[in-house]
């Protein structure tokens, strides 16, 4: 029996890392974006609001379900990303967040779509998957023929893997300019459950971090389409 969208999002358990919401704040606060409404879609938990909240006036989650745990003070919209829509308004927000959302949908070119929608000229779109050039990601689709974030035991939570060119390739689809592709430089040892010492993840990241992100910024349109960066 094929697994409905609210059964995937369960299977996610609706959190990630916190080196990977840390990484996303940080790309964030390096473009000076300041002030700014944020929409986080396939927000989970909400886990991403307290690492960019310094940086927010306004923070609003979007996911199929509402997990528990989710801030009883910050705005929920419910969604289904695989319908190819996000029931908000154009230009909704000042920065729009996908963070470990993209592997889950059917359709990733349909998603960043929508994310760049609805984001406003010169803000700023996120993403972030799981990183399918590690070495830890590497070795298993040597070892086992299947990426490591995208084994029998992840799906079908997990639908689509990605690569960084895919991710480059989408963006520049969607229109993005200015894009980045940056690492959270935190990833696990092959065989093991520890993590390489930040300093080495730092030598080499894209080889040593379990997550990939993608920034990139809508264009603006002309003067006085103002963001929060």
């Amino acid at each position: 029996m094929t697994a409905t969208v609210e059964e995937r999002a369960r299977q996610s358990a609706g959190t990630s890392a916190d080196p990977i919401y840390r990484t996303v704040a940080e790309a964030l606060a390096a473009r000076g974006v300041a002030d700014a409404v944020l929409l986080d879609v396939g927000c989970g938990t909400g886990g991403l609001r307290p690492f960019v909240s310094p940086m927010c006036r306004a923070y609003h989650g979007a996911d199929v379900i509402r997990y528990d745990g989710f801030p009883s003070d910050a705005e929920f919209h419910q969604v289904d990303l695989d319908s190819g829509s996000v029931p908000l308004d154009d230009e909704f927000a000042d920065v729009v967040a996908a963070v470990e959302t993209i592997e889950h949908v059917e359709n990733p070119r349909s998603l960043t779509r929508e994310l760049t929608r609805l984001v406003r000229p010169g803000g700023r779109v996120v993403i972030t998957t799981p990183n399918q050039l590690s070495l830890l990601s590497k070795l298993t689709l040597v070892l086992r023929n299947e990426f490591n974030a995208f084994r029998a035991s992840t799906y079908p939570a997990h639908l689509t893997a990605l690569l960084e060119v895919d991710l480059r390739r989408i963006a520049a689809e969607c229109g993005l300019e200015d894009v980045d592709v940056l690492y959270t430089r935190s990833g696990r040892v092959p065989g093991t459950a520890w993590h390489w010492p930040r300093w080495v993840s730092r030598l080499f990241p894209r080889a040593l971090s379990d997550t990939v992100l993608v920034i990139g910024r809508k264009p603006r349109v002309g003067a006085g389409s103002g963001t929060g960066g």
